[in-house]
């Protein structure tokens, strides 16, 4: 599948959350200092709304949104040692993490 493919080459660190929803999928990855999410449309090709945001307590979210085909995002924030949430959207449809890694 090369859209997993791409979005895998996209954020450094492991992946750990995975959030899907009816219109896509929100990934999460970690490594020791840095927290990166996207989102993933579950059928590619037509632009549509997108949206993905990554935040750790006590600091400003990092968004990325717009009309994209495929995903939306990377976006980045520094987290050691902090709590984050992640959101995506695709097309009015949305998931989300609430807050991890306390």
């Amino acid at each position: 599948m090369p859209t997993a493919q791409a979005a895998a080459a996209s954020c450094a660190g492991r992946l750990v959350k995975r959030i899907t929803f009816a219109t896509g999928e929100l990934r999460v990855y970690r490594n020791r200092q840095y927290v990166c999410a996207l989102t993933l449309a579950a059928k590619p090709g037509a632009r549509r709304a997108m949206a993905v945001s990554v935040q750790a307590r006590g600091g400003r979210a990092a968004v990325d949104r717009g009309r994209f085909t495929r995903q939306a995002g990377p976006v980045t924030v520094h987290a050691l040692n902090r709590c984050v949430r992640a959101t995506g959207s695709v097309a009015g449809r949305s998931g989300a993490t609430g807050w991890f890694g306390c």
